[in-house]
């Protein structure tokens, strides 16, 4: 008797990263990318059996969110946690809102987001927002484009479709292909938003959007005319990527501690207190702003929150002052926190990259405001 034959057919899904139609302003792109399959609830990692010898490992916890805080931080922090034997961290990246939703129903123990709370969204009520890290904002283009730096009123007026070629931008007379996330209410772009906007989920003219900065990262290195936005931690060692300077400011740590780069935020983990699994939630948290932690995060180009404390205090002031170079208004940046953060690296860690470049950068703005007050223009 003949067996019967058997045929397996393998399906392979297509990237997340679909790139949507050009010529449509989000949050509607101009073609639907396939709605990727609904995720199944995560599986509460069981603690892990002992060998002879060995303590058990902790209860585990269930981490989901952004791929741009996954990256930055997350990946590596879970790693260490578990090679510490100080419990399982299950990785789901995906999005902002899948994350924090998964915490509010109670299949993920806690989320990963690049932004605080949105005001008014009941699913985001009663979950607690952990800041852990300090990250820049950054607009990235391709090597091969010879722009070098962009305003925020410039920002605001190329995501509004108003300032559409790269020679206004000191680049070829090319048009501005601008990548966006399709995604509502994602981390980077929400920030990115907020400061330039004052509204977090504004609609911007963005001809091609993904689903992730991860896929958009990888749109813009291969088009010289692509614009977008993602995190410094992301991008910071990526030979691919331009990363342009904004108000003739570059992003890297000594900036986001000083607050003279602008577009700096937290990023964020956050849980609910009240659910079943906070005592193993808690403690990992903690851990990410312990010793290990915190040299995780400054090997990713991120500054701990402990490292610039007074950043937090002042990110209305910072939101004021993004909001007058929008319109094409404002004084400079304050040199007062450049000289501070030098003396602070300079005393705690002398011999570090940080510190001297730190000095040197507070020497430039006072050399700068000397010849402004030497010409009469303070």
């Amino acid at each position: 008797m003949k067996k019967d034959k058997k045929y397996t057919f393998i399906l392979l899904a297509g990237s997340l990263g679909i790139l949507l139609g050009p010529g449509a302003a989000a949050p509607a792109p101009a073609q639907t990318a396939t709605k990727p399959a609904a995720s199944k609830p995560a599986t509460r990692p069981a603690a892990k059996k002992s060998a002879p010898g060995k303590t058990a490992l902790p209860p585990g916890i269930v981490w989901r969110g952004d791929r741009a805080t996954e990256r930055a931080f997350v990946a590596d922090l879970a790693k260490q946690y578990e090679l510490s034997r100080l419990g399982k961290v299950t990785l789901q990246p995906f999005s902002t809102i899948s994350g924090i939703d998964a915490v509010n129903s109670g299949s993920a123990d806690v989320a990963g987001s690049a932004r605080p709370a949105m005001p008014g969204r009941a699913e985001e009520a009663n979950l607690t927002f952990y800041p852990i890290a300090w990250e820049a904002m950054v607009p990235i283009t391709s090597p091969k484009n010879p722009a070098d730096g962009i305003t925020l009123k410039q920002l605001y007026e190329i995501y509004s479709g108003q300032l559409k070629t790269w020679k206004d931008l000191g680049g070829l007379d090319e048009p501005i292909n601008l990548y966006a996330i399709a995604a509502p209410l994602d981390g980077v772009d929400y920030v990115l938003r907020k400061y330039i906007y004052n509204k977090g989920d504004q609609p911007v003219w963005a001809g091609r959007q993904y689903m992730n900065t991860d896929k958009l990262e990888e749109g813009v290195t291969i088009d010289p005319h692509g614009l977008g936005f993602t995190t410094l931690s992301s991008v910071w060692n990526n030979k691919a990527i331009k990363i342009l300077k904004v108000e003739g400011v570059a992003a890297n740590t000594s900036t986001i501690k000083d607050g003279s780069y602008p577009l700096y935020a937290p990023l964020y983990l956050a849980a609910k207190k009240d659910s079943k699994n906070f005592e193993a939630t808690e403690k990992f948290i903690k851990y990410a702003s312990s010793d290990t932690g915190k040299a995780i995060i400054r090997k990713h180009q991120l500054v701990p929150v402990d490292d610039a404390p007074a950043l937090m205090a002042e990110l209305d002031a910072n939101s004021a002052w993004v909001a007058e170079r929008v319109q094409g208004r404002g004084e400079p940046r304050p040199t007062s926190a450049p000289n501070a953060t030098a003396d602070y690296l300079v005393r705690t860690q002398p011999n570090s990259v940080e510190a001297q470049e730190a000095k040197a950068r507070a020497a430039e703005i006072m050399a700068q405001k000397k010849a402004a007050k030497k010409s009469g223009n303070p």
